[in-house]
């Protein structure tokens, strides 16, 4: 797996234009790029899909299925918490 192109893109604590970049660098290989995030970075998640689609209508890329979900974690003191979750897929459009 190590020779194949990531389709996925995971949201953290970084800055918003590092992932806009790193989702149109995998766009340009791949027809399809999941955006993923759980807890507080699905607010950035969001931010990066809608600025990869509004923001460059003229390359043609618009947002596919959106899922959210949960999981449920350990906190550090031990108790289990459920943490919401988002995927974004972000598509090329073929035509173009």
């Amino acid at each position: 797996m190590s020779n194949e192109t990531r389709d996925t893109i995971f949201i953290g604590k970084k800055p918003l234009m590092a992932y806009v970049t790193s989702t149109l660098i995998q766009l340009a290989n791949l027809p399809t790029v999941s955006i993923k995030a759980r807890g507080m970075s699905i607010g950035r998640a969001v931010d990066v899909a809608q600025i990869i689609s509004r923001k460059t209508e003229n390359a043609g890329y618009k947002i596919g299925d959106i899922r959210i979900g949960s999981e449920t974690l350990e906190s550090n003191d031990g108790k289990t918490r459920n943490v919401s979750t988002i995927e974004i897929e972000v598509k090329r459009n073929v035509s173009q």
